[in-house]
């Protein structure tokens, strides 16, 4: 049963470092163009048609950089499926211990020159949700599996 309570107070954690400390900054970004937030760089390097299986989308490459250092590129794309005329977003995904990062990408936004609304969020302790959630079901398990907390077949008849 400690293991399950330590569950619920890493969900505690999790949950207030992300409603405490999320950015979130929705911007138009033409290609070159940089947004930053909490020493996280992200440059909109090009924007290509992709044809899925049973979609069409508008992929964007996102490079994402710390402190001037390379981390990875994030792919987010703008999806029209085939069999329905909504379009869906598909975000771009870095996930780490301590933060996740996300990108989606918005609608073409008509001007001088070409830009998108894209929509940038940084998420610190996101995965520690999950992290007290794996400990809570552990927890859960191992109390029932403790023969202490079953009773007889003798005490209840």
């Amino acid at each position: 049963m400690h293991l399950a309570h330590l569950g619920i107070a890493v969900i505690t954690v999790g949950i207030t470092m992300v409603k405490s400390y999320v950015v979130e900054r929705d911007v138009r970004m033409g290609l070159s163009d940089t947004v930053t937030i909490e020493n996280y760089s992200f440059e909109l390097t090009g924007v290509s048609d992709v044809d899925g299986p049973n979609y069409k989308a508008l992929r964007g490459d996102i490079k994402v950089t710390k402190d001037g250092k390379y981390l990875e590129m994030l792919y987010p794309e703008k999806r029209k499926y085939f069999s329905s005329a909504m379009p869906m977003t598909e975000a771009g995904i870095d996930s780490g211990l301590f933060r996740d990062l996300y990108v989606s990408l918005g609608e073409p936004i008509e001007g001088e020159r070409l830009q998108w609304s894209v929509r940038v969020y940084y998420k610190p302790f996101v995965s520690w949700l999950w992290y007290g959630a794996i400990l809570m079901v552990l927890g859960g398990l191992l109390a029932v599996s403790d023969r202490r907390y079953r009773k007889s077949a003798s005490t209840l008849g």
